[in-house]
């Protein structure tokens, strides 16, 4: 696997993934930046937010479960001093889908944290990541059932 980052102006880089996708990074206006896109450090947990769901979505499906949506949301905290490293990272799923079982969600965002998402395991090794998951009963369609 291979990226690379181009530097554009000020402190915007342009990142390239070596499966053809880009993307601007760029710091805010006090550090020399014009805020023309995530911050690297946002990109990190971009990633882990996006490794985590893939992973929770497809556990589910191969459980046969209905699920509609999954939204990850992560909070992080950071070192007040250089590096600012993260300290504390919290990962909150809200999966949404027909008849759901909560226990196979639950399993999902585990395995997920605990043995399938690269990301997650990487960060785990010298950040507290904790994990939370709500589930939520999809609307019916509206064709007489409640």
């Amino acid at each position: 696997m291979r990226v690379r980052a181009k530097w554009v102006e000020g402190v915007a880089f342009v990142g390239e993934s070596g499966s053809g996708h880009a993307v601007v990074m760029d710091g805010a206006p006090e550090a020399g930046g014009r805020n023309l896109g995530p911050r690297p450090m946002e990109m990190v947990l971009l990633g882990l937010a996006g490794c985590t769901g893939f992973d929770v979505v497809t556990i589910l499906r191969k459980a046969r479960q209905a699920v509609t949506d999954c939204v990850v949301e992560v909070e992080a905290e950071r070192a007040e001093t250089v590096p600012r490293v993260f300290t504390r990272i919290h990962v909150h799923y809200r999966v949404r889908g027909r008849g759901l079982d909560a226990r196979a969600v639950a399993r999902a965002v585990q395995l997920s944290a605990e043995k399938y998402c690269s990301v997650s395991r990487m960060l785990a090794a010298s950040v507290e990541i904790r994990h939370d998951h709500r589930v939520e009963e999809e609307a019916g369609d509206g064709a007489g059932g409640p």
